[in-house]
């Protein structure tokens, strides 16, 4: 039991140790994520790339191929540019299987960009996963038609998936 109270705070107090490294080392995004949950978020990403033109675009289970295409196309965005991946199943998932493309990569920080509601959830599992893996985030929102932000409870569920996903490599999505 001690153990394990040890594992999790020792991990615990890396992760700031190894963001703040990545901060410092890479001070500029070097990628953009996007968390998959609608058209506003890939219309917004596509106009936000625009801005950042020699860094790529990853997109975690959004639109349609077909959709997302002519979204980032129609902003003259080239198809080598932006990566659609499909294999995230909710929000944790999202980070999980993108997390060792971004390390392959040498990706040490990202834009991250989602719909302000969903931003606590997203930074918190980001701080998390991405700061296990000593990637930083610099999040960007975009604005939704939710006035209010997700339910405590689900913040809190999903910190404890990533923490298990941490420990484990399981993200808990099965139950």
């Amino acid at each position: 039991m001690w153990l394990l109270v040890g594992l999790i705070l020792a991990l615990l107090l890396t992760i700031p140790v190894r963001l703040a490294i990545a901060y410092y080392q890479t001070p500029q995004p070097q990628a953009i994520l996007t968390l998959g949950g609608g058209a506003n978020r890939q219309e917004f990403t596509a106009l936000f790339a625009k801005f950042y033109p020699g860094i790529k675009i990853w997109v975690s289970s959004g639109l349609p191929p077909r959709e997302a295409r002519a979204i980032f196309q129609a902003e003259g965005i080239t198809d080598d540019r932006f990566h659609l991946d499909y294999r995230a199943k909710d929000t944790v998932t999202n980070f999980t299987t993108l997390v060792e493309v971004f390390q392959q990569q040498r990706i040490q920080h990202i834009f991250l960009i989602t719909s302000k509601f969903h931003l606590p959830r997203a930074r918190a599992i980001a701080t998390l996963v991405l700061g296990s893996r000593g990637i930083a985030f610099t999040p960007v929102s975009v604005p939704s038609e939710a006035s209010e932000l997700e339910p405590i409870d689900i913040i809190i569920r999903d910190i404890v998936r990533s923490l298990f996903w941490i420990i484990t490599g399981y993200t808990g999505v099965e139950f």
